[in-house]
């Protein structure tokens, strides 16, 4: 039975923010196969003039199914909008665990990312490499969210939340508690909406949205790979 693993970057984000993850479970098992694809708009570079909800839904179906034709399971790991892409794929396609880092289901809470970033700026001699990486890639992403990007966000939440509760598919979720993107409610209210038997939730104290740069990330990585492992016994 092969394996494979699509990874699901953030809204106004790209690959970088999960690298670290692919990197950790790609070491660890060379034999599966590992799709990170980048969404419509988005890169090391964002052009999002003309992209909206609808370009997304069809580059995570496009990626799931070219996937699907190299693999037998896929498991699916969506950070933060990719979360809830990652959601959508569950609810249309056989996706066999399920994977949400941050995932940013009820809102962005674009005012509160503001204040992080205030606060990260009036300490910058003091803040560490890691949150220097975060400040960088949070400073960006504030700068690119336009009214219609961010319109076309909601429209993604929108057509996922409704039916998150039909969700029955083994899930991981985790979250930043100082998150200033996405409150750490919404891993709750997933957590307690998704009708999965299996479910699980890790709280990272210190983690912010960039949760794969978070101090405890090995920590988490070592149960996102056992969490996966799981699935290599299920039929």
């Amino acid at each position: 039975m092969t394996l494979g693993i699509l990874f699901l970057h953030g809204f106004t984000g790209n690959t970088e923010e999960i690298q670290p993850l692919v990197d950790y479970l790609s070491a660890h098992r060379t034999d599966w196969i590992y799709s990170v694809p980048t969404l419509s708009g988005h890169g090391s570079e964002l052009n999002l003039k003309g992209i909206n909800a609808s370009h997304w839904l069809s580059d995570v179906e496009i990626a799931y199914r070219l996937l699907a034709k190299k693999v037998d399971k896929i498991i699916v790991i969506g950070f933060s909008m990719g979360g809830v892409l990652a959601l959508y794929l569950t609810l249309r396609y056989k996706v066999n665990r399920l994977v949400l880092l941050s995932p940013s289901l009820k809102y962005l809470d674009v005012k509160q990312l503001y204040l992080a970033l205030i606060e990260l700026i009036n300490n910058r001699k003091n803040i560490t490499t890691q949150q220097k990486v975060i400040l960088k890639k949070n400073m960006y992403q504030a700068q690119n969210m336009k009214i219609p990007t961010v319109l076309s966000f909601r429209e993604v939440v929108n057509v996922v939340t409704p039916y998150v509760t039909m969700i029955e598919r083994p899930v991981m979720i985790v979250q930043g508690k100082k998150d200033g993107l996405v409150p750490s409610a919404t891993a709750d209210f997933i957590y307690e909406k998704v009708a999965s038997a299996e479910k699980k939730i890790y709280f990272s104290p210190n983690g912010y949205h960039q949760i794969c740069f978070s101090e405890d990330r090995l920590h988490w990585f070592k149960e996102v790979l056992a969490f996966i492992l799981a699935s290599e016994k299920e039929n």
